[in-house]
């Protein structure tokens, strides 16, 4: 009975046991079910435009490009060249291997199917430390080297002096070991009691520049900051003076300090005087930890994710990108950073170059570490310094992700994974809409999607983001924004007129943004002419009220004829509308143009009575228009910061000889920026909303029509049509939802960063 009982329960257990199995089958396979399918990897539809190797002309040098360039340097042996990071200032030191571009007339014969590829040619900066120079090298043809040019004179018509050089990281290592020499192990009260320095915490130095007033110093005013995270906005109140001419670091010495405020002649006065009581000291305490970037409370939810629905509707293959009607060739030049080539829309030029040419800051302050301070930034290295993007945060999780190879002051190429990324992107707004509301009742828009072109570059304390971007509309942006952490200064008596307080006795320096931009628009062709726009009020009589008088707004047009006329300068009224166009018309007999509109929120430019303003006079103009020359190469230079007063760049010189402008090959050099007067909410990092500038290339009367209106992104509704997916694909695309394919997420970034050891 017991066992009969038994078997009952077994078998109604199964039972039980089967059918809770069959429910959760069945609820497993209707979840399973309601998910979306993963979004297709494939194009749905196909490309407009092809690909073209031949913008391989463009394409910056590969690995082994590099180490064929390096070897054939290291076999001329009468050159003596080093290649060791930590080669002494006195030696030869083979600095930078950059892409030496082809000339104009060269690349676009051979782009056009005219003329065979120009030779594949390099460019190779050696500091001559032996012999007290600089000197450029050309050296091609690339592959398999022969030949070796010296274009120093060609390119500069002046010698280059050593000491233009660029610190390099052997120059930094021997400082960083003349400072613990000469000055850290003669004042160890002195540190430990103002600073905490000892066996196992240290000061971190930054760089005043120019280092010194006039050709041939090297006097470089060093400000120290707490070795900590953002130790850009934690200055300690210690700056020194050393003199580094001297290609011998034996005979190096320091020139003066400044301690809390008070300047010393020696290290042995400020030791004398610190130690006797007879300065105001500086006493150690804890600093918080403002400066991390370390989030304060932990993720809740993740935010909105890019992702596209029927593949990437661009496409890269070497270093061109095809995307819609658009394509265009890139780089990365390691000294000027981003640039495109050949930028074409629906197979016409527009552009021959758009590229980054310079970044230009000018500091205030009371103390000597920011007073004098203006940087160069091409003379580190723009695009040294585009490190690895973060996926999701730098660029959208899903772009496509570029690495690139750099040599300069290394021993050997160096690899940046990711630093370079495109994507197509929802601008977040409607290119263009309309909803009729008074006749013809109809909805028409068009999603604003954009391709972006972009990399980011670290320079120091600030991160400077690139921006090329390619509208449906015929139109090409380039931007910037600024973000990273602001320069400070130890707060003192007087500090206040030069920023504001952000921190315990941290001061946010004044400072201007100056970015300069070479815009190289082909508009039909090389026979441009360079137009403005704008509008005055004149007084009319109304045809049928003869008596009475309107003021009414005119078109006012004029044509711009040599290279000074067509220098706008920042500080005089600019008009509106500024154009490069051809003498070809559009179907309404415009002269079919590009219209260069400018964004820019810059400060003053420094006054042209400073010596060091001819370093940086491209800053002078909000727009400069000048002929084309294959020597007119870049607004500055590598050697601009560290010989501002003779420096080897005069950009305004390029405006002196007045050429005609009219039916010429034109480039538009663009100056756009911002000031930036520090405030609390700069801690513990600039935000890049509203730090930023750029310039667009417009159509104007170039297209007989918007040529975005024969996007397949535009929407059309109509009264009986709302449900309808005919003109409106967002009808339909809740039926067509799928979840995104993801890449894993990785991060290499820390690999390219500078080591002051070999």
């Amino acid at each position: 009975m017991v066992e009969q009982r038994m078997n009952s329960l077994v078998k109604w257990a199964l039972i039980l046991f089967v059918l809770v199995s069959i429910i959760l089958n069945i609820v497993l396979i209707g979840i399973h079910s309601s998910r979306a399918p993963k979004c297709s990897a494939q194009r749905v539809q196909p490309l407009r435009v092809k690909h073209d190797e031949r913008s391989v002309v463009f394409a910056d040098l590969t690995r082994e490009e590099y180490l064929q360039v390096q070897q054939y340097m290291l076999k001329q042996k009468e050159l003596d060249i080093s290649t060791s990071q930590l080669t002494k200032p006195g030696e030869n030191f083979l600095f930078l291997i950059d892409l030496s571009l082809p000339k104009k007339g060269d690349a676009l014969a051979f782009l056009d199917g005219k003329a065979a590829k120009p030779a594949r040619e390099a460019t190779v900066v050696v500091f001559h430390g032996a012999q007290g120079y600089i000197k450029e090298y050309v050296v091609g043809p690339l592959p398999n080297p022969t030949y070796i040019n010296d274009v120093t004179k060609e390119r500069y018509k002046m010698e280059l002096p050593i000491t233009a050089r660029t610190v390099t990281i052997g120059e930094y290592a021997l400082l960083f070991n003349f400072f613990e020499q000469h000055v850290f192990s003669k004042l160890k009260k002195l540190m430990k009691e103002s600073f905490d320095v000892g066996a196992d915490k240290q000061l971190n130095a930054f760089e005043q520049m120019p280092r010194g007033v006039q050709s041939g110093d090297r006097k470089t005013w060093l400000s120290f900051f707490r070795d900590m995270s953002g130790m850009y906005i934690h200055p300690a109140g210690f700056e020194v003076q050393v003199n580094h001419e001297s290609l011998n670091a034996s005979n190096w010495k320091v020139e003066r300090l400044l301690y809390n405020g008070q300047y010393f002649d020696t290290v042995e006065e400020l030791k004398q005087k610190y130690e006797a009581g007879s300065v105001k000291k500086i006493v150690y305490k804890e600093s918080a930890d403002y400066g991390s970037l370390k989030p304060k409370h932990k993720h809740q939810q993740v935010g909105p994710q890019l992702f596209t629905v029927d593949g990437k509707r661009y496409s890269i293959s070497n270093n061109h990108v095809v995307y819609l009607d658009w394509s265009f060739a890139f780089g990365l030049s390691s000294l000027t950073g981003a640039r495109v080539f050949d930028v074409r829309f629906r197979g016409e030029r527009i552009v021959y170059e758009l590229s980054v040419q310079e970044a230009m800051s000018v500091y205030g302050s009371v103390t000597p570490g920011m007073m004098m301070t203006k940087f160069l930034d091409t003379s580190f290295g723009i695009g040294r310094f585009a490190h690895e993007l973060t996926r999701g945060v730098d660029c959208p999780y899903d772009a496509t992700y570029i690495d690139t190879y750099r040599y300069i002051d290394v021993p050997a190429p160096v690899r940046y994974r990711n630093s370079i990324c495109v994507f197509e992107h929802n601008m977040g707004q409607p290119l263009r809409r309309h909803f009729a509301d008074f006749f013809h009742n109809n909805y028409g828009g068009m999603v604003n999607n954009a391709l972006v072109f972009r990399t980011i570059t670290a320079i120091e304390n600030y991160d400077y983001m690139w921006d090329f971007i390619f509208y449906q509309s015929g139109s090409v942006e380039a931007k910037v924004h600024a973000t990273g952490y602001i320069s400070s200064s130890y707060l003192m008596d007087g500090s206040l007129k030069y920023g504001h307080q952000v921190a315990d006795k941290v001061l946010g320096n004044i400072h201007t943004h100056f970015i300069n931009f070479k815009v190289d628009l082909d508009v039909m062709g090389l026979k441009n002419v360079f137009q403005t726009k704008d509008m005055e009020y004149v007084n009319m009589s109304l045809p049928w009220m003869p008596d009475h008088y309107a003021m009414v707004p005119q078109l006012v047009e004029k044509q711009l004829k040599t290279e000074k006329e067509a220098a706008l300068r920042y500080n005089t009224k600019t008009p509106r509308y500024l154009h490069i166009a051809s003498n070809q018309t559009n179907r309404w007999g415009h002269n079919r143009s590009y219209r260069l509109q400018v964004f820019s929120f810059t400060g003053d430019h420094l006054p042209e009575s400073q010596a060091e303003e001819k370093s940086m006079s491209w800053a002078r103009y909000k727009v400069a228009i000048t002929k084309h020359k294959d020597l007119e190469r870049t607004s500055s230079s590598l050697y601009s910061q560290n010989n501002m007063w003779t420096p080897a760049v005069d950009f305004s010189k390029y405006i002196e000889d007045n050429e005609n402008i009219e039916n010429e090959d034109l480039v538009a050099w663009v100056t756009t920026g911002f000031l930036h007067i520090p405030h609390a909410e700069d801690i513990p990092n600039t935000l890049t909303v509203g730090n930023g500038g750029g310039v667009i290339l417009r159509p104007h009367n170039y297209f007989d029509e918007d040529p975005s209106i024969h996007s397949a992104d535009g929407v059309y509704i109509e009264p009986g049509t709302e449900d309808s997916c005919e003109n409106n694909r967002m009808a339909c695309l809740a039926q067509e939802a799928c979840s995104p394919v993801l890449e894993p997420f990785t991060y290499h970034g820390f690999e390219g960063v500078m080591k002051f050891e070999d």
